[in-house]
């Protein structure tokens, strides 16, 4: 690829049916595609993709986020409607226009309501530097995914419902793939085909292969092996680390690591990689999702029988904290300017509806005006978004408290943040890893524990904080981090963002638009 030039995409959103496991549903695809087309660039590069929205049978509007990617000169393109843009209305396009601005491993995913459990995302490489990766063969993503087998609209009707239980996943997919018991599937329930099949890679005897692993989830919190192999790590999310050897990776949703694998297996051999979900911390009816890795020599035809990892997957939480240093080290001020305690809690409100709450207040997207673009033109009242609040020094620290029994894989758009430290119980005030801290765009705060992060605001938007559980989301577990009003009021913000908010408003004047959840 040469460097600096545009890298153009064009994504046709549509309904569809797809049996990934062998389970005929009802989806959302991108150009006909699950999961959808990866997309990749140079470091440097500008995307350039062309959403069209052709959704129908029901018709829904929709928006695509650009996970991790910071979007410094184009905030009004990180796709979160009722945030930065209005959404794209049904029949309407919108190209988001951006620049490479990391480099490595991440996704890209529907921001409208849960609308990515419907199929809505896939892979983004942006290649960089390896100045600590040293590998034979990149096999490119790998997607690993919970999956449902009923529509996402309703398990979001469940979820916002009086006294629901939560969604239980049916199965667990690597690279959209994976098998399932059809004796499971009820007396009139869908179509469904036995060994629908699972993934396959190839491995070269001797040889490195580079592994980029993406939780492109709705729930589940995975542990990652690969059978009488050690992996070593060398970046999470869009950060290079210094490397380092483990046989298990934690991945919450949205989280991505890179790793290196040498085969040190003879050329006949045969394995498998797994992706387990972990059953006290996330609800799964089926958590184990297998992959087949075949050497140059190996019978493809035949089921490997390897045996497989032993770790320990007590803790609701990622690996850690101490293994992880950034290559480059950007030390975290240790005082920071401004400190903002986060408690986050679950209880119904006066509809008797279950919400998550941030210092008590549950958030709800208003699509017709979202708070950029209210910003950009002026407007520091904030009278749709009594959660945003402006933040004008230069650096922010979040000690967030999770009063609940269940983890939550925190991300925050337009930054990588500083992890400080995370634990359960209360937080005794110790940073980890000072001064080359961990750094990376979502991490996972324990059930009745605690995660301290900061940043920077060096980037002038407003920036989602939030669960990346699509059902938290969904009932709340959000917050806006509103960066420098002063200049955002000074942006230029392109005439496609606000033809998409007069399109929308043209919708959803003459339809009824269903926003039983958060909107995100």
């Amino acid at each position: 690829m040469t460097v600096g030039v545009v890298r153009s995409y064009d994504f046709t959103l549509a309904r569809g049916y797809v049996a990934p496991d062998g389970v005929n549903r009802s989806v959302i695809l991108i150009n006909g595609q699950f999961p959808g087309p990866t997309i990749e660039a140079n470091w440097g590069d500008t995307f350039s993709i062309n959403v069209h929205n052709q959704i129908t049978g029901p018709e829904e509007g929709t928006a695509l986020h650009w996970h991790g990617i910071l979007q410094r000169p184009t905030p009004w393109f990180d796709g979160v409607p009722g945030v930065q843009q209005c959404p794209i209305a049904p029949g309407k396009s919108l190209t988001y226009t951006f620049k490479a601005d990391l480099y490595g491993t991440s996704w890209y995913h529907s921001h409208y309501s849960a609308q990515y459990a419907a199929g809505l995302f896939g892979a983004m490489i942006i290649h960089g530097p390896h100045e600590n990766i040293f590998y034979d063969t990149d096999l490119g993503p790998i997607l690993l995914s919970d999956w449902y087998h009923a529509s996402y609209f309703d398990l979001v009707e469940q979820v916002m419902g009086v006294n629901q239980p939560p969604p239980f996943s049916d199965n667990n997919l690597i690279n959209g793939k994976m098998d399932y018991d059809c004796s499971k599937i009820p007396a009139g329930g869908p179509a469904c085909t036995p060994n629908a099949g699972i993934a396959k890679f190839n491995f070269q005897s001797g040889k490195t292969h580079r592994l980029r692993l993406i939780n492109a989830g709705t729930e589940g919190m995975l542990r990652f092996t690969i059978d009488n192999h050690t992996m070593t790590v060398v970046a999470q999310d869009f950060v290079p680390v210094v490397p380092f050897s483990t046989n298990v990776v934690t991945l919450g949703i949205g989280q991505r690591t890179d790793v290196i694998v040498k085969a040190n297996l003879s050329p006949t051999s045969a394995v498998f990689m797994r992706s387990n979900i972990t059953q006290h911390c996330s609800t799964a009816n089926q958590p184990n999702a297998v992959a087949a890795i075949y050497y140059e020599k190996a019978d493809k035809n035949k089921t490997p029988k390897s045996a497989a990892t032993v770790f320990d997957d007590s803790k609701c939480g990622n690996d850690d904290l101490t293994k992880t240093r950034p290559l480059f080290p950007f030390p975290a001020l240790q005082n920071a300017a401004t400190t903002q305690d986060v408690a986050i809690t679950f209880h119904a409100n006066e509809s008797k509806i279950n919400l998550w709450w941030m210092n008590e207040v549950s958030f709800r997207a208003n699509y017709d005006h979202p708070v950029f673009l209210l910003a950009a033109a002026g407007n520091t009242s904030y009278p749709y978004d009594p959660v945003c609040e402006p933040l004008p020094n230069n650096s922010v620290r979040i000690v967030v408290h999770n009063n609940f029994f269940v983890a939550h894989p925190m991300h925050l758009h337009g930054h990588n943040f500083f992890v400080l430290a995370e634990g359960v119980g209360t937080w005794d005030g110790k940073i980890t890893n000072y001064p080359n801290t961990q750094r990376r765009d979502v991490q996972i705060v324990q059930p009745q524990g605690y995660l301290v992060v900061q940043y920077d605001t060096d980037n002038p938007g407003v920036w989602p904080f939030h669960c990346h559980i699509a059902w938290h989301v969904s009932g709340g577990l959000y917050v806006n981090l509103m960066e420098h009003p002063d200049q955002i009021k000074q942006k230029s913000v392109p005439q496609t963002v606000a033809q998409t908010c007069r399109d929308w408003s043209d919708y959803s004047g003459h339809n009824v638009v269903d926003q039983i959840d958060s909107g995100l």
